[in-house]
């Protein structure tokens, strides 16, 4: 469910009302309080929330939710859209019994709503997002960040951490892991041979390395080991033109070096249909690519796209299974 203070609970209820999402099963794990409360805040009609304490006692039909209830917010003392613990707290708590859920396969897949990072810090919960939550969970080493549209895909090298981090942490280990995630998952989607764009960290991928050496030190030496052991990848890409040419439909997927640069076309292009994709991990994890909007929350005025196709992605990547 996400923080609950902030858009999760509302854009979940509107996603479950989706014609498309009806074929698929799904449960919150959150809180049965806050979502009664939102749904009669926004006034939402045509759903009965029916509350478990397990997967099994769920009930499934077109006008019944099952909420997984973990009663950890008063709702009396929550405040819509604003920082703090007790939500964050409830975040991290909510996504952790999802990760549990998944790793016993009672369900299939996780979609998740956003969360507030400060607000989980507060809570004691210091880690950079939910990506790094699941993997830490999952003991998962091998894992990335991807970013999905229909008609951009973008997976990162590097995520949270400053840019002159992401520079000094770059290797080709790490490349070439991100390349083949990019390309299993692809795979899985129904991709028979992912196209792999690997672009360069530097203005004009270097410029033959008057730019930096990055792309004939790391980058290009990753793209060529991958291309001996079979894969589709071309790269190191002048950064300035990757985006296009996938865009234009000659790559699949984009690998960016670094977070802004992945992010910025991709919100660019689907600020309310990209999704969020922990790719690589030992469960399915897609995400809305957006905040926990804290200015619309408990206002009934959120976008539910990124959270309906969240979804959609999480059960096509489970059928897949």
């Amino acid at each position: 469910m996400g923080d609950p203070a902030g858009i999760g609970s509302e854009i979940i209820l509107k996603s479950f009302l989706k014609e498309e999402v009806k074929p698929l099963r799904l449960i919150v794990i959150g809180s049965f309080e806050v979502m009664k409360t939102m749904m009669e805040q926004i006034k939402i009609s045509g759903i009965r929330l029916n509350s478990v304490s397990s997967v099994q006692e769920a009930v499934f039909d077109d006008s019944t939710l099952n909420i997984v209830d973990i009663p950890n917010v008063d709702v009396d003392k929550l405040k819509p859209g604003k920082v703090q613990a007790m939500a964050g707290n409830a975040a991290f708590e909510y996504l952790r019994k999802g990760i549990a859920l998944a790793l016993n396969g009672e369900i299939d897949a996780i979609a998740t709503a956003p969360l507030n990072k400060e607000a989980m810090h507060l809570a004691g919960h210091m880690y950079p997002g939910h990506t790094e939550i699941l993997a830490k969970f999952t003991n998962t080493r091998d894992y990335a960040m991807l970013l999905y549209d229909e008609r951009l895909k973008v997976i990162h090298v590097t995520t949270h951490m400053s840019l002159k981090q992401a520079i000094d942490t770059l290797h080709r280990e790490r490349i070439e892991a991100v390349i083949q995630i990019a390309h299993d998952t692809l795979r899985k989607i129904g991709y028979q041979n992912p196209r792999v764009a690997v672009a360069g960290l530097n203005p004009h991928a270097g410029e033959g390395g008057l730019f930096g050496r990055e792309e004939i030190d790391i980058i290009g030496p990753a793209v060529e080991n991958m291309v001996r052991k079979g894969l589709n990848v071309t790269g190191p890409v002048p950064p300035d033109t990757v985006f296009l040419k996938a865009l234009q439909g000659t790559f699949d997927i984009v690998v960016a070096m670094y977070h802004d640069q992945g992010h910025i076309p991709l919100k660019l292009l689907g600020f309310h249909t990209g999704i969020n994709v922990t790719a690589g991990l030992p469960i399915i994890r897609t995400s809305v690519d957006h905040g926990t909007a804290f200015g619309k929350a408990w206002k009934g005025t959120a976008n539910e796209s990124s959270m309906v196709q969240a979804i959609l992605l999480a059960g096509k990547l489970a059928s897949s299974k």
